[in-house]
């Protein structure tokens, strides 16, 4: 890994925020986002915390406050400022932020260049974590601006306006697998998370997958049939959950006049009857492939069926920021959208895997101290750099989060 790709990574995110003014990057809309002046910083603390501090003989920190104000949940690393309360930070202003990214950016690039330090290897293997961290704070600055906008009746956008669909969502299909013993978890020089390992086996019984992602038009018979008013459609959790919150339809879903519209990062507008339905949570999920007379993917199945797909998507790169339509069956294999436009919620709890050990030292806490009442999804979505998933990669959220861009992909034994 060399200075360039450091730099592009790092420049992307700071891509995401160039357009916004001020008061878009200090707003924090619920305890569970950030603001991204936050994640701006918070990324920038990784590389100095890990890396600079650790390797960089008699380095003093540019800030003496921000290994408080910056740290996220490592306990290891020392005490930090509440995760509710990210938005009263008014101070720094964005511009020290700025010259906090570049300052530790010129440092950086010198350590990652000195081939010659005697701990070269492992400087580039904490790097290459950081960038993958940096990558999935970039998606958090998409969904946690997208859920901040959502809640002015300005509607703000985050980008220009989205072309409307055109071609019909081709049929609903499955793609049959056969049993058998299968080897699960990410092998090979590739960089990839403690989670993804180690490699092992797994026995699947014959079980099938839908070729394509449900789509808004379907979840909108789902909603039609009394989805959200029939208990037994629902777990118990998930249930509670809608008499709870009052759910009658996915997050950024609202009735209009005229219609159903979908907040979206270009805006509000007409909701699109081929796009993947987005932004729903793993109860929701759960209960739409019970009234469609199937289940979710185990995370198992979902890995051996992309196994051989291309990994290719709608990604962020793409610079949409919002799921599109399936192609139809001419311009793709039987098994569509297994990469990108959204995260697919699996059957599966987040544990780990048969001999998984957590790595010493802080960045243990990275993945390990999570596995406990989450839920796996997978592939990917929008809002996700293509040279950041695998076909191994484990997402994972509690069953009610919903403003992450998650969607259904439905899953049968056979």
């Amino acid at each position: 890994m060399g200075v360039g790709r450091y730099l592009q990574i790092r420049s992307f995110t700071e891509e995401l925020c160039a357009h916004l003014d001020p008061e878009d990057l200090v707003a924090q809309s619920m305890p569970d986002a950030s603001p991204a002046k936050w994640h701006l910083a918070h990324t920038t603390w990784f590389f100095e915390t890990f890396l600079l501090k650790s390797f960089v003989p008699d380095y003093e920190p540019l800030h003496p406050a921000y290994a408080y104000l910056f740290n996220s949940y490592y306990n290891a690393v020392g005490e930090r400022h509440q995760r509710p309360l990210r938005g009263v930070l008014t101070r720094p202003r964005i511009g020290e932020i700025k010259a906090y990214r570049t300052a530790v950016n010129e440092r950086m690039a010198a350590l990652l260049d000195d081939a010659e330090h005697p701990e070269h290897s492992e400087i580039v293997r904490i790097a290459e974590i950081g960038l993958h961290h940096e990558q999935q704070h970039q998606e958090l600055i998409l969904s946690d601006l997208k859920h901040l906008f959502s809640l002015n009746v300005l509607a703000p956008a985050y980008r220009s306006p989205l072309v409307g669909e055109s071609a019909p969502a081709p049929p609903l299909e499955w793609c049959r697998l056969p049993e058998g013993i299968y080897e699960i978890g990410h092998r090979g020089s590739g960089f990839a998370f403690d989670n993804e390992g180690p490699a092992h086996r797994v026995f699947l019984e014959p079980f099938a997958l839908s070729n394509r992602l449900v789509t808004n038009a379907e979840y909108r018979e789902f909603i039609q049939d009394g989805g959200y008013e029939r208990a037994e459609l629902w777990l118990d959790r998930g249930w509670s959950q809608v008499q709870k919150e009052g759910w009658r339809h996915p997050l950024y879903w609202r009735q209009a006049s005229d219609g159903l519209t979908e907040f979206t990062l270009a805006g509000e507008r007409e909701l699109q009857d081929t796009e993947p339905v987005s932004h729903v949570s793993y109860l929701e999920a759960d209960a739409f492939a019970r009234w469609a007379g199937a289940r979710l993917p185990t995370e198992f199945e979902w890995e051996v069926a992309a196994a051989s797909a291309p990994l290719d998507g709608n990604f962020a790169e793409r610079r949409r920021f919002h799921p599109a339509p399936a192609p139809t069956p001419a311009e793709a294999e039987a098994m569509q959208q297994l990469f990108g436009d959204v995260w697919e919620w699996t059957g599966s709890s987040y544990s780990p895997y048969p001999g998984y050990r957590t790595e010493a030292g802080a960045l243990g806490e990275y993945n390990g101290k999570f596995m406990c009442d989450q839920i796996v999804l997978r592939g990917g979505s929008c809002a996700t750099s293509h040279s950041h998933i695998r076909g191994t990669y484990r997402n994972f959220f509690y069953p009610a989060d919903r403003w992450q861009f998650s969607g259904i992909r439905l899953g049968k034994g056979i």
